[in-house]
């Protein structure tokens, strides 16, 4: 379920081959499933699908550890709950879609500043952020419980990597979101949230991976 919920995480990559009218580099990646958007309604079933998938996958690894002893350790735990909260925050997302594109729209941008934009607008946010906060501690949880307790030989090998990379992304897209906040251009805002969540789907892929081999051991 992580590694089919990694993989729907990644479906904005059709923007490469689909006419969706927003520039990759420029634009928030949800700003793909607004409501104004042609190819909205996709990216919203793909956006629901992959939370769906990975909070059933975090759920399910939650309830085994409350069976297994040697699962029931802190990191752990804090690091499938996280992984949890990032996937139901992430279908909450596909629900909670943006009615319009602030970046690439000015009367938009300005209605958002203005408070005159839908409610969905101010949940999607807090979803968002929710999501982003899910994956954050749970990468860098369940890293950690790899190499301290020694399980999941891949994530603990190469995971230390990709968590580094993520911290960077996060920091480059925080800091785009803030200029664009006051007025100061998008900073390849666009660019910066897709490494962001792209890193996130390849740590997922590695997660769901490291439990496979060792399940298989």
């Amino acid at each position: 379920m992580i590694g089919l919920g990694a993989a729907a995480y990644t479906a904005w990559v059709l923007e490469v081959v689909l006419s969706t009218g927003l520039n990759p580099i420029e634009t928030y990646v949800s700003e793909l499933a607004a409501r104004d958007r042609p190819l909205g309604g996709l990216f919203r079933a793909t956006d629901f699908t992959a939370g769906l998938l990975v909070f059933a996958g975090g759920l399910l690894a939650l309830l085994r550890a409350a069976r297994d002893p040697d699962s029931r350790r802190p990191w752990s735990l804090l690091g499938w709950a996280a992984i949890t909260l990032f996937g139901a925050a992430t279908a909450a997302d596909a629900w909670l879609p943006l009615s319009c594109t602030p970046t690439v729209d000015p009367v938009c941008a300005a209605r958002e500043t203005a408070g005159l934009v839908p409610a969905t607008h101010r949940a999607h946010a807090v979803s968002s952020s929710l999501a982003m906060t899910g994956a954050l501690v749970g990468i860098v949880a369940l890293t950690v419980a790899a190499r301290r307790y020694r399980r999941h030989a891949p994530l603990a090998r190469y995971g230390p990597a990709l968590v580094a990379l993520e911290l960077l992304a996060t920091a480059w897209t925080l800091t785009a979101i803030a200029l664009f906040t006051a007025g100061r251009g998008t900073w390849a805002l666009g660019a910066g949230q897709r490494l962001q969540v792209l890193l996130v789907a390849l740590w997922l892929g590695l997660l769901a991976h490291a439990v496979r081999t060792e399940r298989r051991t």
